[in-house]
């Protein structure tokens, strides 16, 4: 019997529940017949036109992405709008969309779990643990050995992949780091969590002004974590390969592929 849409949602089900979203998220299948056959699923982190484009060029039946494309809501999806005009195209094609966002970013292997093997961080726990003591939001965990923060952000670098923005810092260039905290995606709102403060430095995505002044400042006062700054689609790219693996077990007749299209917003920056 041929792998359907449902199929695939049950294998998602199984290593993303639902259960462990957020209560705003909108996770789940977005657009699909349930009985529809899926032989080939494309991995993304966005539902945008390049994504969604490469996934019906190459046949895929399935899209599956990091965030979701419904999250806020609307009110019309006519095709001359962005949302509209992805929606048109995938069912068009026959190709069904899902979303597997916050309850991703929770589980072992999840965003910033991902994240945190990639940088070989032992100990690891999450930042605020979630319906099970390793399930959670973010994580914490250690470096095999003390390194300058200024390494420790080269090192970022050459995993994630490269965009305009790069690896921003805050602190000193030379001072030694080793226990880490780190949320992939946007993580300013865990500036203030323990877990945090109790570590040498946070690793996370789209720290805006006032929170990340605030934090450095408490920071100089009470010894609080360097801070660094990331590109919020690199950082959850890296998940994209784990996802792809562990569906492979769970559907071994399907193919699955995993885009390199870069979705980042930002094209280029000028250094002044």
């Amino acid at each position: 019997m041929s792998t359907t849409v449902a199929h695939v949602l049950a294998a998602a089900e199984r290593l993303w529940p639902a259960s462990g979203a957020e209560s705003w998220d909108a996770v789940g299948l977005v657009a699909g017949d349930l009985d529809a056959p899926v032989s080939t699923i494309s991995l993304a982190v966005d539902a945008v036109m390049d994504t969604v484009d490469e996934a019906i060029d190459s046949g895929a039946d399935m899209l599956i992405t990091h965030h979701p494309l419904l999250l806020r809501g609307v009110t019309s999806i006519a095709s001359d709008r962005y949302k509209g005009a992805v929606l048109t195209k995938l069912v068009r094609a026959e190709c069904a969309l899902l979303a597997a966002h916050t309850n991703a970013d929770v589980v072992e292997n999840g965003t910033s779990g991902r994240f945190a093997t990639k940088l070989g961080l032992s100990s690891i726990a999450p930042i605020v643990a979630g319906q099970t003591p390793d399930r959670g939001i973010g994580r914490t965990g250690q470096l095999p050995e003390p390194i300058t923060l200024g390494r420790l952000a080269r090192l970022i670098a050459e995993i994630l992949p490269p965009t305009a923005t790069g690896v921003r810092v805050a602190g000193d260039f030379d001072q030694l780091v080793q226990s880490v905290a780190l949320c992939g995606g946007a993580g300013d709102a865990y500036l203030n969590e323990p877990a945090v403060l109790a570590s040498d430095v946070y690793i996370t995505s789209d720290l805006r002004h006032h929170p990340a002044s605030e934090a450095r400042e408490n920071a100089r006062l009470l010894n609080g974590p360097a801070l660094i700054d990331v590109s919020h689609w690199a950082s959850e790219w890296l998940w994209l390969d784990a996802a792809a693996e562990e569906l492979r077990a769970l559907l071994p007749d399907v193919t699955i592929t995993v885009s390199e299209l870069r979705t980042d917003p930002w094209d280029f920056a000028v250094v002044q």
